[in-house]
């Protein structure tokens, strides 16, 4: 039990007022997760409803008039009429009377937003039950990830300002001063507070950077000074445009200056930051392979091209696991995270568990697979020293030795396309290899008109190919991608088959493992990056080229 939750009876409903920060999912707090999977009910600021709702549980409960809380989040999340959405206090204490455990999900912290203050108000008013989790702000949160740091080691002061509701004498003592001051406002107001500051005392000359959709991968931060901000966004393009009323962070003073931020800032300078990455695997497939992606800025879709399906026949698969069982085999061999899930599932099935694997040693083609066995309770015996494949494999089994090994047997529970490579090196050491199909793949549905438009127009930055048969079906379901996105292969068996179905491959993997294709990817990056910088040229992103104007990439 957490001792930071609240006491209250069973049976009272209780609200959190919780913190979701500026917009990155990976800010919000352990005790925010906690909070969110309790919760009965969610109320949220549309701008940060997507980095909540995937903490709550599925299938909320209803609310006293039938309607379900998250479906009723969703829809006061996505009007665009503030004061209907800043109005939630009846809802929130509607639900609450009612016995639920509600979460106020509110933009930044708790603490800094008045219509937040003004709820727990009414829900202190009528003896409701309530807590505050406290979030970054994102007037703390934005200027962080933007490299701009607000203090340096003399202490210098730090000023908020919101310029919605700043009046003349909070203009006037903060441009009379020489601390730095962090200022919210919009892209289309930014330039009116600049201009509010200036009148009130500071020098045109003053330094100061503009971010909008901080700590997000769609980040962008602009260096100018108060009295050439407004000319900079102009040439930027970005005003005047219909996005004018996106919320910015302002930050006024010598902390922002150019110079200081060229070696700051971190977020934005990583080398796929902001790249629209496209991995044809499902979801289960490409966790981790997309964690690492976001890890280098990268924003990853994952667009399944196999779908996994049991054997037409199942006897054999039924056959070989009773075999585990009585003593049949010395191996089991897993080539794959499916093969895993497919002997997990019969297993399950028959009322096993990891405890049927006991005296039977185990190996797994690679980290991944290795991953999945140990979430099943088996540690594997084997797993590559070297190259994470059938070969890698085969270089690290033990030949077969009657003195050592009293059963000479290998369970290979794999694919119906498997190739017969693993088969043959097992036969060649000395093992009898029973060869089962564990799972057929077929090829997937085709992914949603939008992902396929954005596949053949150019809407991706790049693709990972794992495979040859995930190039095919790709192309199968979903077409060709477009020439301006980069094309990373595994190795050079799928990169022959890219070149086969007419795309040009920018990046080979140096091993075939997803993770070295994926540094592969930012290095290839970061080079792109280095080599903008040093031309005095914008870095943009490969969807945002012409086509025709990318350059043969090197592996």
């Amino acid at each position: 039990m957490n001792p930071n939750a609240p006491n209250h009876p069973p049976g009272h409903g209780h609200v959190t007022f919780l913190g979701a920060g500026p917009g990155d999912p990976g800010l919000l707090t352990l005790r925010a997760v906690e909070a969110l999977g309790a919760a009965d009910v969610l109320i949220a600021d549309p701008q940060v409803l997507d980095v909540v709702r995937t903490h709550v549980r599925p299938g909320v409960a209803a609310d006293a008039q039938g309607t379900p809380e998250q479906a009723r989040a969703d829809a006061s999340s996505s009007t665009a009429d503030v004061a209907l959405l800043r109005d939630t206090a009846n809802l929130v204490m509607g639900a609450a009377r009612s016995g639920k455990r509600v979460v106020r999900a509110v933009a930044g912290d708790p603490g800094l937003d008045g219509y937040a203050a003004d709820e727990m108000v009414a829900c202190a008013a009528e003896g409701i039950v309530f807590e505050v989790v406290p979030g970054v702000a994102a007037a703390v949160g934005v200027p962080a990830y933007a490299g701009v740091p607000l203090r340096d080691a003399q202490g210098t002061d730090v000023r908020f300002v919101d310029a919605r509701t700043a009046d003349d004498r909070c203009w006037s003592e903060v441009g009379s001063s020489d601390a730095t001051a962090v200022v919210s406002a919009t892209l289309e107001t930014v330039a009116a507070a600049a201009g509010e500051l200036v009148a009130a005392g500071r020098k045109p000359d003053t330094p100061l950077t503009v971010t909008v959709a901080g700590t997000t991968t769609r980040q962008r931060t602009w260096t100018a000074t108060l009295g050439s901000i407004a000319q900079v966004l102009k040439a930027a393009k970005v005003l005047p445009s219909p996005q004018g009323a996106q919320p910015v962070i302002a930050v006024v003073g010598e902390r922002s200056a150019a110079a200081q931020r060229e070696q700051l800032a971190w977020f934005e300078s990583k080398p796929l930051f902001g790249w629209h990455v496209l991995v044809p695997r499902t979801k289960e497939q490409a966790a981790s392979l997309s964690d690492q992606l976001r890890s280098y800025g990268a924003v990853p879709s994952e667009v399944p091209t196999i779908a996994v399906e049991p054997p037409r026949t199942p006897q054999q698969m039924e056959r070989a696991v009773k075999g585990l069982v009585t003593g049949r085999y010395e191996w089991i061999a897993f080539t794959s995270v499916n093969a895993v899930k497919a002997v997990r599932e019969k297993f399950e099935e028959y009322g096993l568990d990891a405890r049927a694997f006991a005296g039977i040693k185990v190996a797994a083609v690679g980290e991944q697979t290795a991953k999945s066995l140990i979430d099943f309770g088996v540690k594997p015996d084997l797993v590559p020293s070297g190259e994470q494949s059938a070969a890698g494999l085969l270089e690290d089994w033990p030949p077969y030795d009657p003195v050592f090994d009293p059963i000479d047997r290998v369970f290979l529970p794999r694919a119906d396309i498997a190739t017969e490579t693993l088969v043959a090196g097992l036969i060649e050491l000395g093992w009898e290899v029973d060869d089962v199909t564990a799972y057929r793949t077929v090829r997937a549905s085709p992914p949603p008109a939008e992902t396929r438009e954005a596949i053949k127009g150019g809407g991706f930055d790049a693709v990972l190919f794992t495979s040859s048969s995930t190039v095919r079906n790709l192309v199968g379901i979903a077409g060709k991608p477009h020439n301006v996105t980069v094309i990373a292969c595994i190795g050079p068996a799928t990169a022959k088959t890219a070149e086969e179905h007419g795309l040009r491959v920018d990046v080979l993997s140096p091993e075939p493992s997803v993770h070295k294709l994926a540094e592969a990817l930012a290095e290839f990056g970061a080079a792109r990056r280095r080599a903008a910088t040093q031309a005095g040229e914008p870095v943009t992103r490969p969807s945002e080229r012409r086509p025709g104007s990318r350059r043969r990439a090197r592996s």
